[in-house]
């Protein structure tokens, strides 16, 4: 794995949430946080969830402080997570641009304290986990999504891979 392989990886995540937010937005503040099912319950606390986690493991490697983990609760409304998710997507690419490859192979020991869990990995291993561990639960807030009456569309990395390359000005 190197910076770049990861870099794409966190690119496709951020383009899969950029898909998936205007959908989030037809909810009312009501049905962003009803608990519907899943690991989470309701649209907001897995973003929430999503967030914290991704955001914990950029610290957890070197990456910009997170703090404690986030409350569902600072969070009402889709407008206040995608704030706070877009300032998180800025610090996640600087933190990447300032990695080598070498970087990655650098092993950390980490401790997880609320779920009681420690252990050791490679940052690149760790920042992998991240944007995996966020693509599954986005697949639960589609899920939520249909079953509040919304239909999500497809943020599957084909999709994202087939689309013409975003023109960057500078």
């Amino acid at each position: 794995m190197t910076v770049a392989d990861l870099a794409a990886l966190y690119d496709y995540s951020c383009w899969a949430n950029a898909r998936l937010f205007p959908v989030i937005a037809r909810l009312t503040d009501e049905e962003f946080t009803r608990a519907v099912a899943g690991s989470y319950g309701s649209v907001r606390t897995t973003l929430v969830h999503m967030m914290s986690a991704e955001s914990g493991w950029l610290d957890r490697c070197g990456g910009p402080p997170r703090g404690e983990r986030l409350n569902p609760a600072d969070f009402p409304t889709l407008e206040t997570v995608a704030r706070r998710w877009e300032t998180y997507e800025a610090q996640m690419r600087q933190f990447l641009a300032s990695l080598t490859d070498a970087d990655l192979a650098r092993s950390i020991t980490y401790t997880i304290p609320p779920l009681g869990l420690a252990g050791a990995g490679r940052v690149g291993d760790l920042l992998h986990h991240a944007v995996i561990h966020n693509i599954h639960h986005r697949g639960q807030v589609a899920l939520l999504l249909r079953a509040l009456g919304q239909v999500p569309g497809n943020v599957d990395i084909l999709f994202y891979h087939s689309e013409p390359p975003a023109i960057v000005l500078q």
